[in-house]
């Protein structure tokens, strides 16, 4: 079994990505966060002292997502064409979704991983005061789709 990331002395290397073709990249992933209904009420009401959540949780998650390449070693960095981050607050839990789309030679499913887990994780923070039961769960990959340009 060949491994991509290690060259023929079995050391640790970037992936060359030079003879590869720009070809259109979407990828969606999601993740969800698991709070006391007390705390999704807070959230609801911006209530929360330290601020807007969900705003500030969707900021956090297109600069995470912006960043990937400076946080996963050995991750390109890629042209970002776009990235969307939406919640669906349900009585339990924040459901947390994030779409993201490059004209690139690789990518961009780990940008939108890093989008759900910045986004969770910017949640787990702004309510830890109020909410030491959340469990940040289910990051996955949703869809991964490539088209020739």
């Amino acid at each position: 079994m060949e491994f991509s990331h290690l060259n023929e002395r079995g050391e640790v290397n970037m992936v060359d990505i030079s003879g590869k073709k720009i070809v259109h990249r979407e990828a969606v992933a999601s993740g969800i966060v698991y709070l006391r209904k007390e705390t999704i009420e807070l959230i609801k009401n911006n209530l929360i002292k330290k601020g807007d959540v969900l705003s500030i949780a969707r900021i956090a998650g297109i600069v995470g997502a912006k960043k990937a390449f400076e946080l996963i070693p050995l991750c390109h960095n890629i042209p970002i064409n776009k990235i969307d981050v939406h919640f669906d607050i349900k009585k339990d839990r924040i459901n947390i979704r994030s779409k993201a789309i490059c004209d690139a030679k690789t990518g961009i499913e780990m940008e939108a991983l890093t989008a759900v887990s910045i986004a969770c994780l910017t949640i787990y923070d702004m309510c830890k005061a109020v909410d030491k039961s959340m469990v940040i769960s289910d990051i996955k990959l949703e869809k991964k789709t490539k088209d020739e340009i």
